[in-house]
């Protein structure tokens, strides 16, 4: 029983690969509609249209808290209803889910979402 509880823990995080396609830059622009900052990942979810009109929310996975506190980020700079550029990568599995390499804020500063290290590009394509 110890066994299956020290395993809970590794099964709840997953490397960049398995669940993202890093050859599908995409971009995705909208207004922020929740914020969970909570580890293992910090996620926000932003109301996004598409050509037609139709409106679908997409959640945007970012790094955890401490590491996006040590490349600038805090508490308050998302907050709901601020018109975010996230540039990342789409969910292998077509879902609305995205990890935001790139989060371009309100006020035009960019910051780096993704986490260091985890097997997925450093920096997104232009």
């Amino acid at each position: 029983m110890a066994v299956i509880a020290l395993a809970l823990p590794a099964l709840a995080h997953h490397s960049f690969s398995a669940e993202f396609d890093g050859s599908k830059f995409i971009e995705l622009r909208g207004a922020v509609t929740k914020i969970d900052w909570a580890n293992p990942h910090v996620y926000f979810y932003i109301d996004v249209k598409d050509d037609k009109g139709n409106t679908a929310n997409w959640g945007c996975e970012a790094a955890s808290p401490g590491s996006l506190h040590r490349q600038g980020w805090n508490r308050d700079s998302l907050k709901v209803g601020d018109q975010v550029i996230v540039g990342g990568y789409p969910a292998r599995d077509g879902s609305k889910l995205a990890d935001a390499r790139r989060v371009t804020l309100p006020d035009g500063r960019r910051i780096f979402g993704g986490t260091p290290g985890d097997g997925g590009p450093d920096s997104p394509k232009p």
